[in-house]
């Protein structure tokens, strides 16, 4: 029985067993690699072009690698957003008919 179970646990990607077990074994180790150089990529991006956009680049964000399986993701932060009141938004197009 112990040499059904490790051989079950060798399937990397493939194996139910394992991925219920760890989500992390979800993804092969092809995938794994994947998202490394996809996330090193991305990164020497954005160095380069914060090095070569001056000032201009101060206000770029680094990106976010990709999200691996059995990581917890990021929920995106929220933004509260205050929209005008119909009479606000009445009185901005009433006045592109004025000259």
């Amino acid at each position: 029985m112990n040499v059904l179970l490790q051989s079950l646990y060798r399937k990397l990607g493939q194996s139910s067993l394992l991925a219920s077990m760890d989500e992390g074994a979800s993804w092969s180790e092809t995938n794994h690699i994947l998202a490394r150089i996809s996330d090193g990529l991305e990164l020497s991006n954005y160095l380069f072009i914060k090095a070569n956009a001056g000032e201009d680049g101060d206000d770029l964000e680094p990106p976010k690698p990709l999200p691996r399986p059995g990581q917890q993701a990021e929920e995106p932060k929220r933004v509260e957003t205050e929209f005008a009141s119909g009479d606000e938004v009445a009185s901005f197009f009433n006045t592109f008919g004025q000259v």
